[in-house]
């Protein structure tokens, strides 16, 4: 795809942060190799799993493995996973560790990375491994409705591990610290507050450790809320800086953003199961399948289910980018500081190496955040009221 122009970025106002034309030549570098990375993962990706389908070899594996059936799955899913994670890690290498190293996005050492893939790769594996156990058994003893079924046991699942994230599976990845600086924990708590957000603290986590990028969260569900800043976030940006970035995330709170995109991943899920079900029915007899509940059709269960991912990221993309949008109007208009949200923005785009204005495909395909234009014109908007109403 023919790559556009960049537009021109909206020229900044005496006392604001200033895009970095360099920064910026990077940016468009990396985010231009970050893209060929994805398509070439997902070209090999698709291209393994349709082998193990049309060439026959799925159904040879699950013959040479004589096991009692939960069993035969866990040792089938097992060999699946290892090889498609030994195939593609040279890419995870180079995309992973070699090229944020090379930007200066990363501060681990190999060692390190690699260590944290391992954990990843663990929990991953042992979620996977659930799912993979859970919708056979129900594609066994459920033929007909088993898609209904695992839609909503998938459902439960994002929930509980949206409420346990931040207490089991965070802090095995950064160590987490509550806020020293009082003034600031009095803001932002306030902020909350205001937004009939209730939390359990304010806490830092130590981003530096690992990488040079920074960001904010409101964290967890529940009991488990919090509010989360990268100790990056606070070592580079003024306290009026920081309350924007946290007011955009109480945006979502407010507009009740979480429970709309579970329903609506719920929803979605629900559809790509079905449409999952209608494949597998359809190949049922075909290339050494026995049946729906054949572990040996797990590829093209894998295949159906990314290509409709693929398909519906343009949708995904457009909806996330609305709500994002949304909760930019919060944060300005809580606020009352626009001038502090432009720069906050801007910083966010040096410092995190984000293209400032991609392309239109790129935004369509991999933004799931307005583009920095979008995002300043805003608080450009709100300004220009403030002073009409002077």
């Amino acid at each position: 795809m023919e790559e556009e122009a960049p537009r021109e970025s909206p020229q900044p106002q005496p006392g604001e942060a200033e895009l970095d034309p360099e920064r910026q030549r990077k940016a468009r570098e990396y985010a231009r190799i970050s893209r060929r990375l994805f398509f070439l993962d997902l070209a090999i990706g698709l291209a393994a799993l349709l082998l193990l389908w049309l060439a026959g070899l799925s159904a040879d594996l699950r013959g040479a493995l004589h096991l009692p059936r939960p069993a035969l799955i866990a040792a089938y899913t097992t060999v699946l996973i290892a090889g498609y994670g030994l195939l593609l890690s040279p890419l995870a290498v180079y995309s992973g560790h070699v090229l944020p190293r090379r930007y200066g996005l990363s501060v681990q050492s190999f060692g390190g990375w690699l260590f944290d893939v391992v954990k990843g790769g663990a929990i991953s594996f042992l979620l996977g491994l659930g799912a993979v156990e859970g919708i056979y058994w129900l594609l066994q003893r459920q033929p007909t409705l088993w898609w209904l079924w695992a839609a909503i046991a998938a459902f439960a699942v994002s929930v509980l591990l949206a409420n346990l994230a931040p207490i089991l599976i965070v802090p095995l990845f950064f160590k987490q610290r509550p806020l020293e600086d009082e003034d600031l924990k009095r803001r932002l708590l306030d902020l909350a507050q205001r937004a009939r957000a209730r939390v359990r603290g304010v806490f830092v986590m130590d981003f530096s450790r690992k990488t040079t990028t920074a960001n904010a969260a409101l964290m967890g569900l529940g009991n488990t809320r919090r509010i989360v800043l990268a100790d990056s976030l606070l070592q580079r940006y003024t306290p009026d800086e920081i309350e924007a970035v946290l007011a955009h995330e109480l945006g979502h709170h407010v507009h009740r953003d979480i429970p709309k995109l579970m329903a609506i991943q719920a929803a979605t899920t629900l559809l790509g199961l079905y449409l999952v079900a209608l494949v597998l029915d359809r190949a049922t007899g075909h290339f050494g399948l026995r049946g729906i509940s054949d572990i040996a059709n797990l590829p093209l269960l894998l295949l159906t289910i990314g290509v409709l991912s693929f398909l519906l990221r343009p949708l995904s993309n457009a909806l996330s980018r609305r709500i994002e949008a949304d909760a930019d109007r919060y944060a300005v208009e809580e606020t009352q500081r626009p001038q502090a949200f432009i720069s906050l923005m801007r910083k966010l785009v040096n410092q995190n190496l984000s293209e400032a204005e991609p392309a239109r495909w790129v935004k369509l395909l991999f933004y799931s955040h307005p583009p920095l234009a979008e995002r300043i014109a805003i608080a450009r908007s709100y300004e220009d009221r403030q002073q009409q109403d002077r």
